[in-house]
């Protein structure tokens, strides 16, 4: 069986590739690598999720399953004033995440390997990130929703990419039961972005 991009230690043989692409008008160098998500491209649900995420420049953001950095680097640029905390159980994508803060010299990033939420759990957060890891079961995208929300400040905010073919109807579902307010802000090609607010 081959690995998943959220296997701890991925097996796959290296093949590094590098690749720019455009974020929120600023363009960022990603290297990538066999065994990480959405090798060769900032995936459409990540660029969807970017172009339309909104919090403060000061705000303590949260990047669950951040992959090589595709989402919490610029994540990191529009909180330029607070923090983004990326985590990922998968240690090359961290190790990956980690070269790419740095040769985009974005520096107000804390990147760790972590399973979920086992490294902050002991944290709060103003906002929380993600585009969850669909093939690994509507159980764990679930845990993403109802334990980050044990995480976040009051009035905080979790953003989501999940599309309606992935589970978008269950997933706002589930969201409702615990967060106060779930809006779906923008909507393309089959792709969902909601933002729920605590």
């Amino acid at each position: 069986m081959s690995d998943h991009y959220y296997t701890n230690q991925p097996s796959a043989a290296h093949k590094e590739e590098e690749f720019t692409f455009d974020l929120r008008g600023k363009t960022y160098c990603f290297t990538t690598d066999t065994g990480v998500f959405s090798r060769d491209r900032v995936d459409f649900g990540s660029v969807l999720l970017i172009e339309t995420m909104q919090f403060s420049p000061q705000a303590q953001v949260l990047d669950v399953g951040c992959g090589y950095g595709a989402m919490g680097l610029p994540a990191a640029v529009l909180a330029n004033e607070g923090k983004v905390t990326m985590i990922d159980i998968n240690e090359r994508a961290v190790m990956l995440a980690k070269r790419n803060a740095e040769q985009n010299g974005i520096r107000n990033v804390e990147i760790m390997v972590s399973d979920l939420y086992e490294k902050v759990a002991d944290r709060q957060f103003d906002v929380i990130l993600t585009n969850p890891p669909i093939r690994a079961g509507k159980e764990t995208v679930h845990r993403i929703f109802t334990e980050g929300y044990n995480l976040l400040v009051p009035g905080g905010s979790m953003w989501v990419v999940i599309q309606k073919k992935q589970g978008a109807p269950s997933a706002i579902k589930r969201l409702e039961e615990y967060f106060d307010d779930v809006q779906i802000v923008d909507k393309s090609k089959g792709y969902f972005i909601i933002c729920a607010r605590k």
